[in-house]
């Protein structure tokens, strides 16, 4: 006599029991009040790591308005040098019949005391911006740094263009005939070096993502389990 044959169980439903469902909601995001939930608020991150800081367009925004106050104060980098830079001495004389203009002071170093004002300027105007911008908006982001740059870059050229128009003429004959012969004055403002224009950019860039490193915000270390994702439901 032979045993009777038994149906095959049937195969297991995994869509009731065993699969892993998102947390309740619409969007995906946590069920309020729960760990999850306390989670993404503490952090200021969505489910699945969401951020919902300031969109683009406002930090495009805020890096527009940064550039634009930083290249202001260029004025003020430039009314500074022209008034703390050295005077390189020249002289008029008359040779043939020519007005010819010397320096007074072949072996002075006037002239780079004139680029070494301006970078000295330049870096601690990078240094205030920094500080400045970085105090008013701590979070920072790509943008920003990147606008600070361009507004450090603009300051200069504009400072730059301040200071040779305050300071006397550039036309140095013009300027010897009408003092005199054998009379001293003062050279137009000009600068020799160039690289001197990236100092506060690149002063404001270093101080920036230093004061970023140092005191920026941190991320909090998630509060669930031993990782970053929420426990697997049992099942």
């Amino acid at each position: 006599m032979t045993a009777p044959l038994t149906p095959p169980p049937p195969p297991h439903d995994h869509s009731a029991q065993g699969s892993w469902q998102p947390p309740a909601g619409a969007s995906g995001a946590p069920a309020p009040g729960s760990q999850h939930a306390e989670y993404a608020e503490h952090t200021g991150l969505g489910w699945y790591g969401q951020d919902d800081g300031p969109g683009m367009k406002t930090e495009l925004r805020e890096a527009g308005l940064v550039a634009l106050a930083v290249a202001l104060g260029g004025v003020l980098l430039g009314v500074l040098w022209w008034w703390l830079a050295p005077h390189v001495p020249l002289v008029g004389d008359v040779t043939d019949g020519n007005w010819v203009v010397y320096l007074k002071d072949t072996e002075g170093e006037q002239a780079v005391g004139v680029d070494g004002t301006f970078t000295l300027l330049g870096l601690g105007f990078g240094l205030v911006s920094a500080l400045v911008v970085f105090l008013l908006r701590r979070r920072g982001g790509v943008p920003l740094v990147v606008g600070l740059a361009v507004g450090g870059l603009l300051g200069s050229l504009l400072a730059w263009r301040v200071g040779v128009w305050l300071g006397p003429a550039q036309d140095v004959v013009a300027h010897a005939r009408e003092m005199g012969r054998g009379v001293t004055f003062s050279a137009p403002l000009k600068l020799g070096a160039k690289g001197a224009l990236l100092a506060w950019p690149l002063s404001a860039l270093v101080v920036h993502l230093g004061l970023t490193a140092l005191f920026g915000p941190r991320d909090p270390e998630p509060e669930f389990g031993h990782g970053a994702y929420p426990p697997k439901p049992a099942g």
